[in-house]
């Protein structure tokens, strides 16, 4: 059991971390989300087709590099040098074996998909396998030690030099290039930080025995990433290959929504959620009720946001990408709906892994992507709408075994833990009706731009107030732990 002053001290370094990772996280996405725009409305849905169709490949090969082994130096109890050393040097090694396959693979996967354009940008972005062999083990390091402050710094830099260089060649007229700019030259900066603010530096311990303790719960991590790309990117690969780049771009848009209201709202706080489950993994009571807390502050956030964009969409998309981008407004309103799962299973995952039992999250994983890509297959030739639907209900269909399998892991009293979601949810869909409302009196009178910011504004009221009225003791909380946010801010300030 843990003392009063070592709880003390990992609350304390929970909000700290979540402080910066908020600030990581947030910063980034902001700074990505400007570029995003300005590319969107510089570069044609092709362009953005082309390189999702090349990230396909870039991402399967991806999933390899790092063998969990970054998981598994967050999650352990003890590390000792050995371990950091082996998994530095054998993910180095294998991220310059993948760089080589994917360069000399890359014509065959070009005539995969009838894209000859696509062999060029694969042979490039390649290099960033390199990147990643050299950061994941540094990365790791930091995160466990709770030294989200650096990550922040690391991320935040690495992201602005790569939006103008994205940005200026888009200016220039490189087109698709400028997609390939911009992620080459974000990952090398990334590297280069990261090594700055590190201590830590690699020698040549490298030990069999170690690499057999973390290859031994980094495969169950590994084979989990290699289905969660399957299980993510097989819609990408069936609307790309069937239906062709121009549509993957549309679909490709959309998407990229969800992922930046995700990696804000969910992955902001997951990142700190796993080393902080991780040392309470001999602590239940105090696991349930920390899991319980996080599940319910991050659905106070998330729902709004996911929900408010079926409403929105065709504003969000005029406003911000432009009138060329019209057909990717469906395609957003239907998978908005996915956010409220993410919510669960995000931390659902974070619980599983913390607790050692990533075998358990993997096999909830081959369900799910066995269920995608056999929906997926069954509907691409109806539209990419047609492949968001299918995605929404596949989630929902199967979030059940997810919600069986956390209960007996963390026991969890299964009425509570949906009754924390119910208020959100509720105060959400009233803000779901302001809005509808403020469109429907406002939206023959008003620009596109006005209408958005006057929804968004009466949105956020309507939802505040219904938190407050419904829910006095949850909003009091939440405004504690703004403050307590602030005031961590103001100190660094």
């Amino acid at each position: 059991m843990k003392s009063p002053q070592q709880s003390s001290n990992l609350r304390q370094k929970a909000v700290k971390s979540l402080v910066w990772s908020a600030i990581e996280s947030w910063g980034r996405q902001a700074v990505s989300l400007v570029v995003f725009f300005a590319l969107a409305r510089l570069l044609s849905p092709e362009s953005f087709g082309l390189v999702a169709l090349a990230s396909i490949f870039i991402g399967f090969l991806q999933v390899f590099v790092d063998q969990g082994f970054s998981i598994a130096i967050i999650q352990r109890r003890e590390i000792d040098a050995e371990h950091l050393d082996t998994a530095f040097w054998t993910t180095l090694g294998i991220s310059i074996l993948l760089t080589l396959s994917s360069i000399a693979c890359a014509g065959l996967v070009a005539d995969l998909f009838h894209q000859p354009q696509i062999l060029p940008i694969i042979r490039y972005l390649s290099i960033t396998f390199v990147f990643t062999g050299l950061s994941s083990v540094q990365q790791a390091v930091l995160e466990r030690q709770f030294d989200f402050k650096n990550l922040a710094i690391r991320s935040l830099i690495a992201v602005i030099i790569g939006g103008i260089v994205g940005v200026v060649m888009a200016f220039l007229d490189f087109g698709v290039w400028s997609l390939v700019g911009q992620q080459l030259s974000s990952s090398f900066v990334q590297v280069l930080i990261l090594w700055r603010v590190s201590d830590w530096r690699p020698t040549l311990k490298v030990s069999a025995t170690h690499a057999k303790e973390l290859f031994a719960f980094g495969v169950n991590v590994s084979a989990f990433n290699i289905l969660t790309f399957f299980s993510r990117r097989s819609d990408d690969l069936l609307i790309g290959y069937f239906l062709g780049p121009v549509a993957l771009g549309y679909y490709s848009i959309a998407y990229r929504i969800l992922l930046v209201m995700t990696e804000v709202l969910i992955s902001t706080t997951t990142k700190v959620a796993l080393p902080i489950f991780s040392r309470l993994q001999e602590e239940p009571e105090q696991l349930r009720n920390t899991f319980y807390s996080a599940i319910q502050f991050v659905s106070v956030i998330a729902f709004p946001l996911f929900l408010c964009v079926p409403v929105l969409a065709p504003e969000l998309v005029k406003v911000l990408f432009g009138e060329q981008w019209y057909q990717s407004i469906a395609v957003m309103q239907v998978l908005s709906f996915i956010g409220p799962i993410h919510v669960i299973l995000y931390y659902h995952g974070a619980v599983t892994t913390a607790l050692g039992k990533p075998s358990w999250r993997l096999w909830i994983q081959v369900i799910n992507t066995v269920a995608n890509v056999i929906a997926f297959a069954l509907v691409v030739r109806l539209g990419i709408v047609a492949v968001a639907f299918a995605y929404v209900v596949r989630s929902y269909l199967l979030l059940p075994i997810s919600l069986v399998v956390i209960k007996k892991l963390v026991r969890i009293n299964l009425s509570h833990y949906l009754g924390l979601l119910i208020i959100p949810l509720v105060a959400t869909t009233v803000m779901a009706g302001c809005m509808l409302a403020i469109k429907y009196l406002l939206g023959t009178f008003i620009e596109a731009r006005f209408l958005l910011a006057i929804s968004l504004l009466f949105g956020m009221l309507s939802y505040v107030l219904t938190l407050s009225v419904i829910s006095p003791k949850l909003f009091r909380k939440i405004l504690d732990l703004v403050k307590s946010i602030n005031i961590k801010i103001s100190k660094k300030v």
